[in-house]
């Protein structure tokens, strides 16, 4: 009793920790979902009636004023290099000033073109480079615009257990809930295999 009350406690801890950060991160990007209340089992979303990948976010929602304004001040907090028509993200905010009506129209239109990628190689530690492709600021601009609604269509059907490329997760709350899951479905058997998954989650682990 005194070995599962141990772990058990340990458990909520780690579960309790990972749904504060779900929700902070949530809370900052304002784009992923706080995490549900806790359970041994993986929680799934509930399906749409019709897949969002199947309909997609309208191009009116797309170039729809604070979207693509949120767009712009993510590409500007990025940084980054100039791509092949070498404009600066400082550059990007007065040539949409300029052109934003028309670049709107080819968007609506479907006739707007991506640009060339600029091509860089990157040097590797152990030898020889690594090939980069370097899109224009104005492309990365209207990808960021693109993803945000993206997201916002995609991410709420996504399963609980998902952490993937979705914003307000890593790898690292991943491995931690995984963790805390196999120790509620190992919970009462050998302490043998207890005494292991413990050692691994006070573990240091390189998640990069």
């Amino acid at each position: 009793m005194e070995v599962v009350s141990r772990y058990g406690g340990l458990e909520r801890g780690m579960r309790q920790k990972i749904q504060l950060e779900l929700a902070l991160g949530s809370a900052e990007k304002g784009e992923a979902r706080t995490a549900a209340p806790g359970g041994t089992e993986a929680r799934t979303a509930t399906p749409a009636t019709e897949s969002p990948a199947a309909i997609g976010p309208s191009m009116e929602a797309i170039v729809e004023r604070d979207n693509v304004r949120k767009a712009l001040a993510q590409v500007r907090r990025n940084k980054g290099a100039p791509g092949a028509d070498a404009m600066s993200v400082d550059d990007l905010v007065l040539h949409l000033k300029d052109h934003w009506l028309e670049i709107k129209a080819q968007l609506l239109a479907g006739t707007y073109r991506p640009q060339p990628v600029r091509r860089v190689e990157i040097p590797k530690s152990a030898g020889g480079v690594r090939a980069l492709g370097i899109p224009t600021v104005l492309d990365r601009f209207i990808q960021q615009a693109v993803l945000q609604r993206l997201q916002e269509a995609w991410d709420p059907t996504f399963s609980e257990a998902s952490f993937g490329f979705r914003p307000g997760r890593s790898a690292h709350q991943a491995v931690i809930l995984g963790a805390v899951e196999t120790k509620a479905w190992i919970r009462g058997s050998s302490p043998r295999k207890t005494t292991t998954l413990n050692s691994f989650l006070r573990a240091k682990h390189d998640y990069h």
